[in-house]
Order: C-alpha cells, then structure tokens, then sequence
C-alpha cells in the first residue's frame, strides 16, 4: 500500500496531532567566544515521524544546529525542546535520542557486537538485556552475521551499519544523522539511503539528516531546509511532496528532476549570499 504525499502528513500531523512536536528550536543562535557567528536565531519545528534534511553549502551552520538540537552544543541564546522539554530532561520524559556522526567511530579493538553494546553497558543495562538488543539491531541492519568480526575486516559501508546499529540499540524515538554516508561511494551510499528509509519506516523513527547531497535530500526527505552561511541561517523549506515507499526508480522520474532543480536554484543562491556576506 502507498502511503499518503509526505506535506499531506505534516499537515495532518500538525492539525491534528495529539503529541507534541518532537523537536522545537525557539530562536536559538550560537556565537562563538572569538565573537565569530555560526547561526544566527533560528526557529524550527519538527513533528513526530517527519524526515527532516539539512542542506546547504559548508560553513552554514547544518552540524551546528544539529548538535545543539542533541545537546551537545549549548545555544548562545534561545531554547531548544525535544518534546516541549529540555534535552537535558529527555530521560525524564521517557524519551530517547541518538546521534550518528559523519564517521563510523568505533573501537577497532572490539567486535561489532561490543560496538554495538557500548552505549547499554555505559547506561548500566543488564548484559543479558543488552545482547538481546544487540542481536536485534544488528539484525535490523543485515549484521546479525557479523557481531563476532573487527571494524578492520568490515567494508566503509558495513562500518557505518555499525554506527547506525549502535544508535539504535538505545531504542531512540529520535535519530540526529550528521553526513553519515557522505564518504561512501554512490552506490553503497544510494542501497543505505533506502535502508534508513526502511528503518525510518518501520521503527517510526523522527529523523533530523545532514547532507551535503542535493539528490540524496529529495530522496529521503519530507520537507528539506536549506541553509546559507556567514552567519548561518535557514533560508527556505521544500516539502517533498511524494508517497512512501521511495525507491530508486524514484531518482529518474521527471518529479525528482524538479525537485532536485528547485533545490539547486535555492542553493545556489544560498551560496550567492555567503559569497557577497563575505565581501561585505
């Protein structure tokens, strides 16, 4: 069965939502001792089960922003909520988050499965509990056969599996994603995407993506916020306005080409404006 157009959900979810949105940035920015500004207020609204994509050119303020939302950047001024709460009250609140960097990070003297572990034993969960949660996240991510290798024996895509298997051992209502597969090639990095959106899918997962990829926000995404630099600013939002499942095929029909261009024109004036803020 199709699913409803992505921007046919948010409205419904924002008219008729009876949880609060998962993530609310109240006129946050973040200036830097030095006086140097990485973003300027900025006032955004993720609902629960949206895909939301950060995009713009580098230096915009997209990891910024996305590690403020985590709390482990604190904002120069402003507020941020994860379910009309501070994040540093999450657990408070029965909710959980996790964060995937832009590289793998994991210990390459342990085995996948004591990747995967970490995050449980660091909170105390009982090593039975633990390796059951184990052995169904790596599962979720086609690992289940691996939980007993090293990092050095996995292929750069199979490693960042591994990141995306640990943040989901911790069962997160929330999944921050910062440029996790912008190392891989196009075609590990495409049969990923899809995994996600899968993952997304089935674990109704609320997912804030940074990217720097153009065709890889269109796929994944309901709504894309673009973003310009010095200072770092949200510039404009596209809903994708396409039904789920997506899949490849998806990439080569003439909707995704006007996505795609829409998205190129706003980023290209997004860099326009870094570009003449910088001779100013």
């Amino acid at each position: 069965m199709r699913e409803p157009p992505a921007a046919a959900l948010h409205a419904a979810a924002q008219a008729g939502a009876t949880t609060p949105p998962a993530v609310e940035v109240l006129s946050a920015h973040k200036t830097y001792p030095n006086g140097t500004v990485a973003l300027q207020p900025v006032d955004l609204t993720v609902q629960e089960g949206e895909f939301i994509t950060l995009l713009g050119p580098s230096g915009c303020g997209k990891s910024t922003l996305l590690k403020m939302v985590a709390g482990l950047l604190e904002p120069s001024d402003g507020r941020l909520l994860l379910w009309r709460k501070p994040v540093q009250q999450l657990d408070e609140a029965g909710r959980r988050m996790a964060f995937v960097f832009q590289s793998p990070t994991l210990m390459p003297w342990a085995s996948v499965a004591t990747n995967v572990r970490l995050p449980l034993d660091l909170a105390g969960v009982p090593r039975a509990e633990a390796d059951q949660r184990v052995q169904d996240a790596l599962a979720l991510v086609g690992l289940a056969k691996f939980a007993g290798s090293l990092p050095r024996n996995l292929s750069g895509g199979m490693q960042m599996r591994v990141s995306i298997a640990r943040s989901l051992v911790v069962q997160p209502q929330l999944l921050l994603m910062d440029e996790p597969f912008g190392a891989l090639d196009e075609i590990t990095r495409h049969k990923l995407d899809t995994e996600l959106l899968s993952l997304w899918r089935e674990k109704k997962l609320t997912v804030i993506f940074v990217t720097h990829s153009i065709h890889e926000a269109v796929f994944l995404s309901n709504r894309v916020v673009m973003m310009a630099a010095r200072p770092g600013r949200i510039v404009e939002e596209v809903a994708i306005d396409e039904p789920y499942p997506r899949t490849p095929d998806f990439m080569v029909t003439p909707r995704f080409a006007q996505y795609a261009k829409r998205l190129q024109d706003s980023l290209l004036r997004a860099s326009r404006d870094t570009d003449e803020e910088s001779v100013s």
